[in-house]
C-alpha cells in the first residue's frame, strides 16, 4: 500500500513539474464547481487542445473507456469501427484548425501518461453522428428498411424574446436528455479564447471541441441551443461532420445568417436538429429546422421557439423522418404541448427563475397532474414503464434530463450563464438503487455511477 501511494505522489508531482516547465499550459486552468469541471482555453489551435487534454485527462480518458464499452454493446460495433470511419469519413474533411486542435488534445493527454491518439479524438467528438446516423444508413443499404430509424430525441429547449420575456430581451434554456452513463460524464463547461474568431463559453463533453448537447454564447452575442429530430433518417458519408460545423458555428458566427450558412455548408445530415438561435445584439431569435434534404429558417423579434424533439416542416416529416405528429402520448408530442401551456402562461414574465423553473418541470400533459416521467420536460425515463419506443429506449430506462442551463441577453453580454449538473428538479439517480430494482440493466453496471443533483450555479468567462 505504501508502494502505492508512494507512485501516486510520484505521479502528481511530476504532473505538477510538466504543468510549469510546459508554456502551452500558462493562460490556462481548471476548476471543479458544483459537480461541473470549468476551464479556460486560451492560444493556438494546438495550445488549446494540449490544454483541454492535459486539463481534462481524467474525465476523457474515462469518457473514452465507457463509450467503448457502451457502444459495443449498444451498436455491435468494436472501437476499431469508430475509429476507421472517423480515419477516412471525418479528419479528411477537417480544416487545419480543428485537426491541431485534436492533435493538441490527444498531446496533452499522453503527457499525462493516457495513450490515445488524434483518431481517437475525431471518433470521440463524431460518436453520435456514426452510432446514430451512419450506421443506421449503412444497415438501411444492406436490408431497405432494417436501419434504425429510432434516431435520438434529446433534450428541452427554448428561446423567447420582445412581449414573451420581462424585460423584451431573449432568455434562452435547456435541459439535456441522453442516457444517464452517458449524461451523467456531459460535465464539462469551456471558456475558450482562440487565436482567430470569437470567445466561446459552453457547456460540453470530455474530449469533445464543439458542445455536443449545444448550449453556447460567443463574444459577438450570438446564443445556441437545439434539441434533436426524433426519428430523423439520413446521411451523407461525403458531407463535414457536424461537430466540425458546429464548433466553426459556435466560433465564427457574428449574425444567425452566419450560422444558418455555416451549419448548412456540406451538411451531412448528421446529428440533425431544431437549432434554436438568438443575437443579442438585435434581440432576435431563428429557429433553424435542419435535415439532409430539407431545411427551413422562421425568424422573430417578439416571438418564442421551443423545442422537444419533434418537427415541424412538411416536408422535414414527410421526406426524412417516420415521426408521428399526432399521437398525444409521445414524450415529444406531450412536451411540445406543455411547452405551449407554459409560454401561454408566463408571456411577459420569463426570465431567469422562470426558465429555471421550466427545466424542472414535472406536469404530464396526458395525466394531467405533476409525474416525473417521458413525458414531463424534466425527463425521468427511469421511472417509466413506458420507456420511449421511438428512440428504442425500453421500460425504465436509465436516461432523461441530466442537467440544465439559462442565459439571457443581460448575461450573454458578460459571458455567463447559470448551469446546473444532474436533473434540473434536483432529484438525485443512485446507480446501485435503480440495478437492483431493474435487473435488465446491470450491463451497464460497470460504468453507470450516481448522479447527484447540485444547485444552479453562475458560471462567466473569466477575464
Amino acid at each position: 500500500m505504501r508502494v502505492k501511494y508512494a507512485v501516486i505522489a510520484l505521479l502528481l508531482f511530476a504532473s505538477a513539474v510538466y504543468a510549469k516547465t510546459d508554456p502551452r499550459l500558462a493562460k490556462a486552468y481548471r476548476e471543479d464547481k458544483a459537480g461541473w469541471i470549468f476551464v479556460h482555453l486560451e492560444g493556438t489551435p494546438n495550445e488549446i487542445g494540449f490544454q483541454d487534454g492535459y486539463l481534462l485527462a481524467p474525465g476523457i480518458d474515462d469518457a473514452l473507456r465507457a463509450m467503448k464499452y457502451y457502444l459495443r454493446i449498444g451498436t455491435k460495433k468494436d472501437w476499431s469501427w469508430y475509429r476507421e470511419s472517423a480515419k477516412r469519413m471525418f479528419w479528411p474533411k477537417l480544416t487545419k484548425e480543428y485537426q491541431e486542435e485534436i492533435e493538441g488534445i490527444a498531446e496533452g493527454l499522453r503527457a499525462q501518461g493516457k495513450k490515445y491518439d488524434d483518431i481517437d479524438i475525431t471518433a470521440l467528438n463524431g460518436w453520435m453522428e456514426l452510432a446514430q446516423y451512419y450506421l443506421p444508413a449503412l444497415r438501411d443499404k444492406i436490408i431497405p428498411g432494417a436501419g434504425d430509424d429510432k434516431a435520438p430525441g434529446n433534450c428541452s429547449a427554448f428561446i423567447a424574446t420582445g412581449s414573451y420575456t420581462s424585460d423584451g430581451k431573449i432568455v434562452m434554456a435547456h435541459n439535456s436528455w441522453v442516457d444517464y452513463l452517458v449524461g451523467e460524464r456531459w460535465n464539462i463547461i469551456e471558456d475558450i479564447v482562440p487565436e482567430k474568431g470569437n470567445r466561446i463559453l459552453m457547456d460540453s463533453f470530455p474530449g469533445f471541441i464543439h458542445s455536443g448537447d449545444d448550449f453556447v454564447e460567443n463574444s459577438a452575442g450570438i446564443l445556441i441551443t437545439e434539441t434533436t429530430i426524433t426519428q430523423f433518417k439520413g446521411f451523407d458519408p461525403n458531407g463535414t461532420p457536424e461537430f466540425m460545423r458546429a464548433r466553426e458555428a459556435e466560433q465564427y458566427a457574428n449574425s444567425i445568417d452566419d450560422f444558418v450558412r455555416i451549419m448548412t455548408t456540406g451538411n451531412n445530415g448528421g446529428y440533425a436538429n431544431d437549432w434554436l438561435v438568438g443575437d443579442t445584439k438585435t434581440n432576435e431569435i431563428a429557429r433553424l429546422e435542419l435535415g439532409l434534404k430539407h431545411y427551413r429558417v422562421w425568424k422573430s423579434k417578439d416571438g418564442v421557439f421551443f423545442g422537444s424533439n419533434f418537427p415541424s416542416d412538411p416536408e422535414v416529416i414527410k421526406d426524412e423522418t417516420t415521426f408521428k405528429v399526432n399521437d398525444p402520448n409521445s414524450s415529444m408530442n406531450a412536451r411540445k404541448v406543455r411547452w405551449g401551456e407554459l409560454m401561454k402562461e408566463y408571456k411577459g414574465k420569463i426570465d431567469v427563475n422562470t426558465a429555471e423553473s421550466f427545466m424542472a418541470d414535472h406536469y404530464d400533459t396526458v395525466l394531467k397532474k405533476d409525474f416525473a416521467d417521458a413525458r414531463s420536460l424534466c425527463g425521468h425515463v427511469d421511472e417509466d414503464p413506458r420507456g420511449i419506443p421511438q428512440w428504442g429506449w425500453t421500460p425504465y430506462f436509465p436516461g432523461g434530463a441530466v442537467q440544465g442551463k439559462v442565459t439571457t441577453t443581460g448575461l450573454a453580454k458578460k459571458l455567463e450563464f447559470w448551469a446546473h449538473m444532474g436533473h434540473p428538479c434536483g432529484e438525485d439517480f443512485i446507480a446501485s438503487k435503480f440495478l437492483k430494482a431493474h435487473p435488465r440493466y446491470k450491463w451497464m453496471g460497470k460504468y453507470l455511477r450516481d448522479m447527484k443533483s447540485y444547485p444552479w450555479t453562475l458560471f462567466e468567462a473569466k477575464k
